[in-house]
């Protein structure tokens, strides 16, 4: 005990004692592991690495497990299968996948399970062409495909970069699946119905779905989304009735296939109100999918009401959100509204900055249009895209700043590498047309680097009626009918337009037995009027 605050004094007998006959904790001429290498690897067992690597895979920077990689390398241990699996999979959730295929081609005999890890691998990072090598590849060997693999390759030819892939896949796969007997469950089921609706073959889709025991609300939703695709509302409605279990994911397919068409975005908030009183919560996409039926119905009454939800929530400050409502206002003539909405948003991106750009231009106000495109671009360093300079290009042709609009759309490939598409060329045709210099316009569509499309002559066409040129009228006419004899009435109107202003009547005679000859008509005009939180169409003379 202590007395007086000191610690008591202790034998020095009881340690010399003690030092004579001890051991030593450790053997001499012992050599110790790297101070970097984990304790469990040296000597490196087959159960050490097994559980290291482990740790790794599981971990959130499995890229420091390379370094157990390294010592295998280093110390000569020969893996076995486990361990080679594992390996594999380390370098795949790195993001290493030349590491991962070098340890699958030094397998002796490779498992089902590393083509499968490898082909995922392959699809997750955007290499389909060697996900499709490696199916080709185990098709070839002793092991038999299961559902999994399955599912990856469904997956790779249901990805937008699979053009370069097989015309077909699904059909493929989907006989390889009946020839192998291989297990059916929900997520290859899901996998085959969602490949079959984005090749677009929605039929063969509803087959398979139609024979499934039961409807999971994975292939209900894909089956709605490829219906919407379609146009084909009333099939979408009745997969979304007899899908028992409803989640979010599937309301949310209704409302945006709804939302695009003016016929049918008053439904979309329709079914945004009933998910709501079955207790759904709205998700961003959700948001986003009735904002745009708000805007193409230019009902930004109903927008502000959808905007002060948005507010009670956290995705307020999302700039997808805040994109889709100044985009929303724009299209509704509520530049004012955008502009507060474009202001008060924290971070923007180009697609944030072009939809503001877009609306200021069309909507009249071409000089703030332009304004905003040069702050972009000097003050704030945003990289445009192909919509942004249509968009300034468009807002030049509005104001007739032909030099400007020249400016920008020289632009576009000498400091943004960026090739003009047939909508720019369309665009500028237009600014030069309404500006009068028509030979200008013309040369620039003789001059182009690809065929020039029906828009490009249409906007060429239009300028020609606008300054009364007929006979370059006529070029232009002659173009398009060639490459739509039937699809654009409005040409035909506005050619006969043309030829009348001239005086020219025979022409304009023979025209119209043309069109009478080619059944071509060209639709009643018509205008949207708001009535009841939606818009209808009315003809003129049609009562209200």
């Amino acid at each position: 005990m202590m007395k007086n605050g000191k610690l008591p004094t202790t034998q020095p007998a009881i340690f010399s004692t003690l030092t004579k006959t001890a051991k030593p904790l450790v053997p001499q001429n012992h050599t110790f592991p790297p101070k970097e290498t984990n304790y469990l690897l040296y000597p490196p067992t087959a159960s050490s690495l097994s559980s290291v690597l482990q740790h790794y895979i599981n971990s959130e920077r499995p890229s420091h497990g390379q370094k157990v990689h390294s010592h295998i390398l280093k110390t000569g241990f020969n893996p076995n299968i486990n361990i080679s699996i594992k390996l594999l999979i380390l370098h795949l959730k790195s993001s290493c996948i030349p590491y991962a295929r070098q340890v699958f081609d030094e397998l002796s005999q490779p498992t089902l399970s590393a083509y499968n890890y490898l082909i995922s691998g392959y699809v997750k990072s955007g290499e389909l062409g060697k996900a499709f090598d490696m199916a080709r590849k185990l098709a070839f060997c002793n092991e038999k495909p299961d559902g999994f693999t399955f599912s990856m390759i469904l997956k790779a030819s249901s990805c937008e970069n699979s053009l370069s892939l097989p015309h077909g896949v699904g059909k493929q796969v989907h006989a390889q699946i009946v020839k192998c007997d291989a297990a059916s469950d929900d997520v290859l089921y899901a996998a085959l119905v969602d490949s079959y609706v984005k090749s677009g073959r929605v039929d063969y889709a509803r087959r398979l779905f139609d024979s499934m025991l039961e409807n999971n609300v994975v292939c209900c939703t894909s089956m709605i989304s490829g219906y919407m695709k379609q146009g084909l509302f009333e099939e979408a409605e009745d997969i979304f009735k007899k899908t028992v279990e409803k989640d979010v994911v599937v309301f949310n397919a209704m409302i945006e296939g709804f939302s695009t068409s003016i016929e049918t975005a008053k439904r979309a908030l329709d079914v945004y109100i009933d998910m709501q009183r079955l207790e759904f919560r709205p998700t961003l996409s959700t948001f986003a999918s009735v904002i745009g039926a708000c805007s193409v119905m230019s009902a930004f009454e109903i927008g502000q009401q959808v905007q002060g939800q948005i507010m009670k929530t956290e995705l307020f400050t999302d700039i997808k959100v805040g994109s889709a409502l100044l985009d929303m206002y724009s299209k509704c003539g509520r530049v004012e509204d955008a502009r507060r909405i474009f202001d008060d948003m924290p971070r923007k991106n180009v697609f944030s900055w072009t939809s503001m750009i877009d609306g200021y231009g069309k909507n009249g106000n071409s000089s703030e249009a332009l304004e905003l495109f040069s702050r972009m671009l000097r003050d704030h360093r945003v990289e445009p895209n192909h919509v942004t300079f249509l968009g300034a290009i468009s807002a030049c042709g509005h104001a007739g700043l032909v030099d400007r609009g020249k400016q920008i759309f020289e632009t576009m490939e000498r400091d943004y590498s960026m090739k003009p598409k047939m909508e720019h060329y369309a665009c500028m045709v237009d600014l030069l047309g309404r500006a009068g210099s028509l030979n200008q316009a013309l040369r620039l569509v003789m001059g182009m680097p690809e065929k020039p499309n029906s828009d490009v002559w249409a906007a060429l066409l239009s300028s020609c009626r606008i300054h009364g040129d007929v006979e370059m009228a006529n070029i232009a006419a002659k173009e398009l009918f060639k490459l739509t004899a039937d699809g654009r009435p409005g040409a035909y109107v506005a050619l006969s337009n043309t030829l009348a202003a001239a005086g020219n009547w025979d022409s304009v005679s023979e025209l119209r037995d043309l069109m009478k000859v080619r059944r071509i008509a060209k639709s009643t005009g018509f205008s949207w009027i708001g009535a009841d939180g939606a818009l209808e169409g009315f003809h003129a003379g049609q009562k209200m």
